[in-house]
């Protein structure tokens, strides 16, 4: 096979391999990895815009491009554990590929850098989430009385209240927030379900096992928390109503309640102006499956 015929082909397969570049996403992990003289970069701002330019590059080559999110801390711990020299260009590429298999990660679709990191930051956050909630999940151990899993067993609640949740509430785009306090730490997971036109609920599966799992924690460990649910329908003012976690049963909050909830400063406590084309009101009856305690454990 001639030369020439040996590099068209490395070119198309260059372009058949999906690669991943680990980002720094902030200013402060940027200058942690500058203790490394082999990395090149000096400036943040002028590191997004090279990483901008060859996402835009590999992508008009018909390359397709994953971002993960590079933490320097996870690095060092990586390389630490593999026995690799930190200060070499070859072991972020090893532990950038780690991070494609077990890490966040986003596609590349053409959208700005500044779009992207959001999304990327929030993908991480979701991951981190789902796993600190499934390890407490898993430490729990059988029911001294039963004998059951109570993991397993809040597990399957927590999937029994979604689905209600989901059913009887009114169409549209939906967006709901589970919050767990005290596990030891709080937690919060959103939830998106979005209303084709045809009347099917679009979910995405990771979203509703992240979900079901912070939810099944808060469940599992008696802990205080609740859930809000907004659905939105162009041209109506915004629906808002949630229900407060008592054990493994969901009590409805009154308007008043989710209203205040909405409008208090978080961290402050002061009062938020009140959105404009917002309704607070009183959820939907679960029935006897969402309201009434099953087995305690």
């Amino acid at each position: 096979m001639a030369h020439n015929d040996h590099l068209t082909m490395r070119r198309v397969l260059r372009r058949e391999i999906a690669g991943t570049i680990g980002l720094l996403t902030d200013e402060q992990d940027f200058r942690a990895m500058r203790r490394y003289r082999s990395f090149a970069f000096d400036d943040h701002t002028t590191y997004l815009h090279q990483v901008e330019t060859l996402l835009r590059t590999r992508a008009a080559q018909g390359s397709h491009t994953t971002l993960a999110l590079f933490d320097p801390e996870e690095y060092a711990e990586f390389c630490a554990e593999t026995g690799l020299d930190p200060d070499v260009a070859t072991s972020r590429s090893r532990f950038t590929a780690e991070l494609a298999a077990t890490g966040a990660t986003v596609p590349y679709e053409g959208q700005d850098l500044a779009d992207l990191v959001p999304t990327l930051i929030d993908e991480a956050v979701r991951q981190a989430t789902w796993a600190c909630a499934s390890t407490l999940l898993a430490t729990l151990g059988p029911c001294a009385t039963c004998g059951e899993d109570i993991g397993r067993s809040a597990i399957n609640r927590a999937s029994d209240l979604l689905l209600r949740i989901l059913d009887t509430a009114p169409p549209g785009d939906r967006h709901l927030v589970c919050s767990v306090s005290g596990t030891p730490e709080s937690l919060v997971s959103v939830l998106h379900a979005d209303q084709e036109p045809e009347g099917t609920t679009q979910l995405d599966e990771a979203e509703v096992l992240e979900f079901t799992t912070v939810l099944a924690l808060g469940i599992a460990t008696g802990s205080p928390g609740g859930l809000v649910m907004r659905t939105s329908v162009p041209g109506t003012p915004d629906r808002i109503y949630g229900w407060r976690l008592r054990k493994d049963r969901l009590e409805p909050l009154t308007a008043g309640e989710v209203f205040d909830a909405y409008c208090t400063d978080i961290e402050s406590g002061d009062l938020i102006s009140p959105e404009s084309g917002v309704d607070y009101g009183t959820p939907p009856d679960l029935g006897d499956e969402g309201t009434q305690p099953g087995h305690h454990h």
